[in-house]
């Protein structure tokens, strides 16, 4: 509007001013885009003649840029001169008077169709040398006629709708301005939309321009004269600076041949960090080329000039690649020689392989019959052991009725005996048909009556057994254990023994003997260990041997008891004689043979836990027989086999568990130590004190059979039980209700004679052990009792009476007691001490 024109033609000038925006200028730096997408970009609207020359003069730059393109094919000059705008010219157009700008604006636009018109042929003169952008190599800085002719050629690719990024082609090396400017005119479309905020200031030149009415685009390429000068001269100066060189040719006249670039400058080789052997020059004249320093080296294309060749060259050529043959050849010696000896470790193998071949063949064969030999066996014994364990149950269960039967006899009879001679039984309010245990009393009478009758039965008969053995006068009554049998009992055991032992006989009357005999399996893992130890002992075959052999010893000690006398030691059957020498074989024996356990670890499996059944159900412990030899197989186990049988094993632990559990539930059930008044055990042939004197006994006989299991069972467990449990629960209690004595200082000796002298031996001091003190303490009363007796008698009794007490103090010195016997001797004058403690 400042100039005049009409506003009718707004509409279409917005619309071609997007089209013109559309094409952006070219600019000698990298980063120019950048700060020319910044700025605010002021559009003028034009008048329609004004549209009209300009479209005009843009049909006229068409058809010029298609004739350059035709040149450029037929063309290529190595120089190329580009028109350059006289700054001076510029600036005295700028300072003119604004009342002449019609004219100076009709000039303005005749210098501008003549660019216009230059464009394509500095394009044609560009295009030979944007033809050397392929030859830059990687690495090398190019300079800025090179930069210029590239962003030439962007610009053309840009107007003509064809755009090829420059760096298309991979390993050219850019600037990084470069790339980050390439990156960003991605972002064209992007910026174009952006809205401006900030005004730019215009020059003298676009302010002409406006009034003349030549579009946006067009004052850009007004004003890109104005600045290539400038920033020509500004990118040779920083480029010196780059380089370090200390001066830089003076520009030349603006004239002279009108070129781009009026200054050059002077290369050098661009850091050692690059490695670049090649320097460049700007382009320019052949006059500007004569005026550079003797350090400047001009760029030559690759594809004009040639290195010379010259003997000496030659001659290190072939040099160089003699040696590198002969490197060559020296590792395919080296290479030659290494397949070489792989050939032969490849034959020895094959030969080695090949010899050893039948070998192997016979062990697959021998591993495969194996293989099915067992799964055979597996599969039999998985049919015939449920059968085993179902006849081992019987015969235990065989075993335990008698013991049962003959443990509940004994309890009767002493229930009997003891509702006989008690005198604590009411008749008078009990009803009179039932007894004091609200039983029949008819009934119960009849019953009582046949279990004396047959007590007394075995009793007459074990006493004429020892009459005619002579212990006659050695025995006392209740040491005797009462296991006869009925010979219908007796009967009927022996009937279903042997009916068990027939069905065991019948277990594998359907199976080869090579599946069942001990021998005949042995003998087949024997070869197995013999011929191939290393597979054998890699299928751990000696860990499976014990639990294979297992059902097979098991049918065999079906019948095996040790509590009975005619029992067989297992150590004499055929499986332990067949099994003795597994695996013993006069070669030298293999570290960590598990066949040289093959025993033991039978048995831990087989033998333990059949003891600890026979402990727990058929065990006795009032029996002083079977007490006896079940002591001595424990014992034998304990000195025979100590690396299974010994207080870490889980089966020897549940054995001595066993033991404990049968010995406690005896001291509840089966002791029993009646009480009656003195007056009535002053008849020593009436049936209360006979009763007394034998349960006294069979207490005693007791304590004798828990203290057998000395050195098997702890101290600490063996002094709870027999002296704790039993001692000063029950005997003591028969010491205090008998006679004060003769008899008295029997029964203690008896007592003392079952504990093990090694309690006593390692002890320090003059104290005996802490449980035994209550029973010191009756002895010491004993004493004082005889004493106070005999006072007021005859001297003979006076003289029994000292011999008891001297007997009584050699008691208490043989527990370890002295501090007790030193009270016994001191308070009856007994000057004998010493004598009597060296002579206990």
């Amino acid at each position: 509007q400042g100039n005049g024109l009409p506003a009718a033609g707004r509409p279409k000038e917005k619309k071609r001013s997007r089209e013109n925006k559309e094409v952006p200028r070219a600019s000698l730096l990298s980063f120019q885009d950048e700060e020319e997408e910044t700025e605010e970009v002021f559009k003028v609207k034009k008048s329609s003649y004004s549209k009209k020359i300009v479209k005009q003069l843009k049909k006229e730059y068409k058809e010029d840029l298609e004739k350059s393109k035709v040149k450029t094919e037929v063309n290529s000059p190595t120089d190329v001169e580009a028109p350059l705008e006289k700054t001076g010219q510029n600036k005295d157009t700028g300072q003119e008077d604004g009342t002449a700008n019609s004219e100076h604006g009709e000039e303005e636009m005749e210098v501008e169709s003549e660019k216009e018109e230059e464009k394509p042929k500095a394009a044609g003169a560009f295009s030979s040398a944007l033809s050397s952008l392929n030859v830059l190599r990687p690495g090398e800085i190019p300079d800025a006629a090179f930069i210029h002719a590239a962003r030439k050629k962007r610009q053309m690719a840009r107007e003509l709708g064809d755009f090829t990024p420059v760096d298309s082609e991979p390993g050219k090396g850019r600037l990084v301005r470069e790339d980050e400017n390439d990156a960003s005119d991605d972002e064209d479309d992007d910026e174009k939309r952006r809205i401006v905020f900030t005004v730019k200031e215009k020059s003298q030149r676009q302010k002409i321009a406006e009034e003349i009415g030549i579009e946006g685009s067009d004052d850009e390429a007004l004003v890109a004269g104005e600045q290539d000068e400038e920033l020509s001269r500004w990118e040779q100066e920083q480029i010196r600076k780059g380089i370090n060189i200390p001066q830089v040719q003076p520009s030349q006249p603006a004239e002279v041949n009108n070129v781009y670039y009026q200054n050059t400058y002077q290369t050098l080789s661009y850091g050692s960090s690059y490695g670049i052997p090649y320097t460049y020059a700007a382009y320019g004249s052949s006059e500007t080329k004569s005026q550079k320093t003797d350090n400047t080296v001009p760029f030559k294309t690759p594809s004009n000039e040639m290195t010379p060749v010259t003997i000496d060259l030659v001659k290190k050529q072939l040099k160089d690649r003699l040696d590198s043959m002969k490197e060559m050849h020296k590792a395919n010696r080296q290479q030659y020689e290494k397949h070489q000896q792989s050939q032969e470790d490849s034959t020895k193998a094959i030969e080695r392989l090949e010899g050893s071949s039948g070998g192997i063949g016979e062990r697959y064969k021998f591993l495969q019959e194996m293989r099915g030999y067992v799964q055979d066996l597996l599969e039999c014994f998985s049919e015939k052991v449920p059968l085993i364990n179902e006849l081992e149950s019987a015969m235990h269960q065989l075993y335990k009725q008698r013991a049962s039967r003959l443990v509940q006899r004994r309890q009767d009879d002493i229930k009997d005996e003891s509702s006989e001679f008690s005198s604590h039984s009411n008749k008078a309010l009990m009803a009179p048909n039932l007894d004091s245990f609200g039983r029949d009393r008819v009934i119960y009478q009849e019953q009582v009556k046949r279990r004396t009758a047959e007590r007394e039965a075995r009793r007459a008969r074990r006493r004429q057994a020892r009459e005619q053995t002579g212990k006659m006068t050695d025995h006392l009554e209740g040491l005797s254990s009462d296991d006869e049998e009925t010979s219908t009992d007796i009967t009927n055991f022996n009937l279903e023994r042997d009916r068990i032992l027939k069905e065991s006989s019948k277990v594998f009357e359907d199976v080869v003997e090579s599946f069942y005999s001990i021998d005949c399996i042995k003998s087949q893992f024997e070869a197995w260990r013999s011929k191939y130890f290393a597979s054998y002992k890699d299928a751990y075959i000696g860990l499976c041997l014990p639990k294979l052999f297992n059902p097979l010893i098991r049918l065999q000690l079906l019948t095996w008891t040790p509590l009975e006398g005619k029992c067989r030691d297992f150590e004499t059957m055929l499986w332990f004689e067949s099994l003795l020498f597994y695996g013993c074989e006069e070669q030298e024996q293999v570290k960590d043979d598990a066949d040289i356990s093959l025993l033991p670890t039978i048995v831990e499996r087989v033998v333990l836990p059949k003891l600890t059944v026979i402990s727990e159900n058929i065990w006795d412990p009032f029996s002083t027989t079977q007490t006896s030899r079940m002591v001595a197989t424990v014992q034998k186990l304990i000195d025979g086999y100590p690396s299974v049988v010994n207080a870490e094993n889980k089966n020897t632990q549940m054995l001595l568990k066993a033991l404990l559990l049968r010995m406690r539930r005896t001291l509840d059930d089966d002791v029993f130590m009646p009480l009656y008044p003195k007056n009535i055990l002053e008849n020593k042939n009436s049936g209360p004190y006979l009763f007394f004197q034998r349960q006294f006994w069979s207490s005693v006989k007791l304590l004798g059979n828990f203290l057998q299991w000395y050195g098997i069972l702890s101290n600490k467990t063996l002094q709870e039980l027999s002296i704790d449990g039993l001692l000063n629960r029950y005997i003591l209690m028969a010491f205090q209700n008998s006679e004060y004595g003769e008899d008295s200082i029997k029964k203690a000796q008896s007592v003392i004679a079952c504990f093990p002298k090694q309690w006593f031996t390692n002890l320090t001091g003059d104290k005996t052990i802490s449980q035994l003190e209550n029973f010191c303490r009756y002895l010491v009363h004993l004493a004082d009792t005889i004493y106070r007796n005999s006072i007021g008698c005859s001297d003979v009794e006076k003289r029994n009476a000292r011999e008891h007490i001297k007997q009584i103090i050699k008691l208490l010195a043989s527990i370890r007691a002295l501090d007790h016997a030193v009270t016994v001797a001191n308070d009856h004058n007994v000057k004998e001490f010493k004598i009597l403690i060296e002579g206990k």
